[in-house]
C-alpha cells in the first residue's frame, strides 16, 4: 500500500502507539541479539514514528518508486529502531526483526546497502559519511524533477566530524530544500557528555549561519515533530534542520540519560524491567522470538 506524504491531519495517538511499539521492538531485538546500541535508538522512536507513520511517502509494493522519500541514517549504529519502523510499516517481514545482528541477516548491526538495497540508500556506520551522500541523492532527485524528499538523521556526537559541516555548507549552497536533517540531540556520546568531549553549542546559531532553516523541538513530542516536518516540507530555497532535544534511552527510566547505555545490552532481568516501563497497547503485537535469559 502506498503511503502518501503528510496526507491529512496526523493521528497523534496512533503515532504515539507506534513509537511505543518501536521502543518495545528495539529492546527485544537488542537483547535477543546480545549486542547493539540501545540508548540512541530508543531516543529516536518518536521521530521515526512521525516519519513512517505520517510524513514519508513510500510504497511497500514498489520500494524502488523513483519519487519515494528516502531516509539516510547517518548515525547508523542506532539502526534497530529503523528496522523496527520498516517492519511496522509493512516494508519488511515483522518476523525478520528476530534476525537482527545474526550471521547472514539483512538487518546488520549497521545499515548495509548491499544487504537491503531497496530501503538502505547508503551503508552507514563511520560517523559523518551518510549526510554527504544524502546531499548527492537530493541533487539527483532535483535534477530529475522528482518530488522525493531526503530525510537525514544525525547524532549530536557525530557533529564533531568535520565533513558534517562541509555537508551543511553544500546543502545550503545548492539550496536543497528537499533535504531535512534531524539531529538526535541528547548531549551524550560513548565517552560521556558531548559538551565535555567536544562542544557543539550554540548549535542552532551555527547551523543558521550556514544558511539553513532551523527548528528546535522537544524530540519526544510527536506533535512537535509533525509540525516541524510540515514546516520543513513547506520551506523553499533552503534546507531544514530539526534539532530534536531528546533523552538517551527515553522510556526506560533506569537507562535514561546514562552514557553506559550508548552500547550496552540489557540482561534478561533488565529487559523485562525495560519492557514493563515502556508498556503495551492493543494496536500491536510483539514479533515472535524466544527471549534469552
Amino acid at each position: 500500500m502506498k503511503q502518501t506524504r503528510m496526507q491529512g491531519d496526523a493521528d497523534l495517538q496512533k503515532l504515539t502507539d507506534l513509537a511505543q511499539q518501536l521502543r518495545r521492538d528495539t529492546i527485544r531485538m537488542i537483547h535477543h541479539a546480545g549486542s547493539g546500541h540501545i540508548g540512541g535508538a530508543l531516543g529516536l522512536a518518536d521521530y521515526m514514528a512521525a516519519l513512517y507513520g505520517w510524513a514519508m511517502q513510500y510504497d511497500d509494493l514498489d520500494p524502488t518508486d523513483p519519487d519515494r522519500d528516502r531516509i539516510v541514517l547517518s548515525n547508523g549504529h542506532t539502526c534497530a529502531v529503523w528496522y523496527a519502523a520498516l517492519a511496522r510499516s509493512g516494508l519488511i517481514p515483522l518476523e525478520e526483526l528476530a534476525t537482527h545482528r545474526r550471521m547472514g541477516s539483512r538487518l546488520q548491526g549497521h545499515p548495509a546497502r548491499k544487504a537491503m538495497p531497496d530501503y538502505i540508500e547508503t551503508s552507514t556506520g563511520p560517523l559523518g559519511q551518510g549526510f554527504p551522500v544524502a546531499n548527492g541523492i537530493a541533487l539527483s532527485l532535483r535534477k530529475r524533477d522528482s518530488q522525493g524528499r531526503v530525510y537525514v538523521i544525525l547524532g549530536d556526537g557525530e557533529l564533531q566530524e568535520g565533513q558534517v559541516w562541509e555537508a551543511f555548507m553544500t546543502s545550503a549552497h545548492y539550496k536543497l530544500d528537499n533535504v531535512c536533517v534531524f539531529i538526535n540531540y541528547n548531549n551524550i556520546q560513548i565517552d560521556g557528555n558531548v559538551e565535555d568531549v567536544m562542544g557543539i553549542s550554540p548549535l542552532a546559531d551555527k547551523i543558521k549561519a550556514f544558511g539553513w532553516h532551523v527548528v528546535e523541538i522537544d524530540g519526544h513530542d510527536i506533535g512537535a515533530s509533525v509540525t516541524a516536518l510540515s514546516e520543513a516540507a513547506s520551506t523553499k530555497g533552503k534546507p531544514t534542520a530539526i534539532i530534536g532535544n531528546t533523552i538517551m534511552a527515553k522510556g526506560v527510566p533506569f537507562m535514561e540519560g546514562d552514557a553506559k547505555w550508548h552500547g550496552n545490552t540489557p540482561s534478561g532481568v533488565e529487559t523485562t524491567k525495560a519492557l514493563e516501563s515502556v508498556g503495551t497497547n492493543n494496536r500491536f503485537n510483539d514479533f515472535p522470538i524466544a527471549n534469552r535469559a
